[in-house]
């Protein structure tokens, strides 16, 4: 079928998507949530050059790569750069995520596409950035989490370095690029030309860093783990009730008094060790026991409903099951459903903006590899003969 536009948002526009794995394609789906016809270009079934996030029918994939349409080519044959040349022609937006050098070798880097179609915006994403000493290196997430700093703030102290438990840098580089896209798009339609934008795993790390980057640039601080305790505000962070462990933020002076108040403890805004922010940070860990010893009075139920009735930012520490039987996140209705023709229904997780007058929704699932090859083919005026010779010299 034809663009089917999960939202009425970014409908008018057209995107090639050239990514693979994750930083690119979720530059994408953040796109094609948003209404844009994107089209995912694929290498042919015949080369499997690009079975990526656990193969095409698992779970990642699907999450991935929905609300896009998807063709095959082969850019290593004359033809099916020819092909991808036209369906730029016709694009708003492309996104690449090659090696630098890739898209020059091929005759698909910017400044090339551009002759033909001025107005294109042209975003790419590499692990290092498009030039520099690093700029051929193979990027990966872990590696860009781990030269960004955030491994070394990340853990409990004296434990060694810790990865986050998801794919930040390539999550935050697809959204940055999402993001400078729709910048690019913007300005476009003042001075009616495209441009081109680049990010990478490692900027996009080093930029949320965020506070910690400023106690370094600005204080001259070296940061270095915390554990599960905020490094500057005190007391915030994880404690243990009764039946297990919760997070409680105290943030500013008149917290502290309701955090004291709603513990039992009013002597403690006045007490020397306690009363202001250098003093709870000198005393971070005596501090931290007598909460503990507190908060086992009673389980977390109990002190959740105190803390939050009384102003205090206080939670549970879900698994994964528990976030989805949450009260709010089922009431935000996070959790949307699609069917795949090959898969059946499926749960997947929507965009977490809500816009009122345009809101996205799951329109289709993931595409099949080449599911829409001949549909596009024939948007672009290929002919059944054109087709059929391109297929029998495995161009799709």
């Amino acid at each position: 079928m034809p663009h089917l536009p999960a939202s009425d948002a970014l409908k008018r526009f057209r995107v090639i998507d050239l990514t693979q794995v994750r930083a690119g394609p979720t530059a994408c789906r953040q796109l094609a949530d948003w209404g844009a016809d994107v089209i995912q270009v694929q290498m042919p079934e015949h080369m499997r050059g690009d079975d990526t996030l656990g193969g095409q029918d698992g779970s990642d994939y699907q999450y991935t790569h929905r609300n896009k349409r998807s063709i095959t080519l082969n850019l290593k044959e004359a033809d099916g750069i020819a092909t991808l040349k036209r369906l730029i022609a016709t694009a708003d937006v492309v996104v690449e995520n090659f090696r630098p050098d890739v898209k020059f070798r091929l005759g698909i880097d910017y400044e090339t596409l551009a002759e033909a179609n001025p107005g294109l915006v042209y975003a790419s994403i590499s692990g290092f950035g498009q030039t520099g000493p690093y700029a051929q290196r193979p990027g990966f997430d872990q590696i860009a989490q781990g030269m960004s700093g955030l491994m070394s703030v990340t853990g409990l102290p004296g434990g060694g370095p810790v990865r986050v438990g998801i794919p930040i840098g390539d999550l935050c580089a697809g959204i940055f690029a999402a993001q400078g896209i729709l910048v690019a798009l913007l300005e476009r339609a003042s001075s009616g030309k495209g441009q081109w934008l680049h990010t990478s795993l490692l900027e996009s790390m080093v930029y949320m860093m965020d506070f910690q980057t400023s106690r370094y640039l600005i204080d001259g601080e070296v940061a270095t783990q915390a554990g599960n305790f905020h490094p500057t505000s005190i007391p915030t962070g994880v404690y243990k009730a009764r039946d297990g462990y919760m997070n409680i933020a105290v943030f500013g002076s008149k917290i502290w008094e309701r955090f004291c108040a709603i513990l039992g403890a009013p002597e403690w805004i006045t007490d020397e060790r306690y009363h202001d922010k250098a003093s709870r940070s000198a005393n971070r860990d005596t501090l931290n026991a007598e909460i503990d010893r507190r908060l086992a009075e009673q389980d977390r139920g109990y002190w959740i409903t105190r803390f939050n009735e009384g102003g205090v930012a206080c939670g549970l520490i879900n698994d994964l099951a528990e976030v989805f039987d949450e009260p709010q996140v089922r009431h935000l209705g996070m959790v949307k459903e699609v069917v795949s023709q090959r898969l059946g229904r499926q749960r997947l997780v929507g965009q977490p903006v809500q816009l009122t007058r345009t809101p996205s929704t799951i329109a289709r699932a993931a595409p099949r590899r080449g599911e829409h090859t001949e549909e596009i083919l024939q948007e672009l005026g290929y002919h059944a003969d054109d087709m059929a010779r391109m297929k029998s010299q495995g161009v799709y």
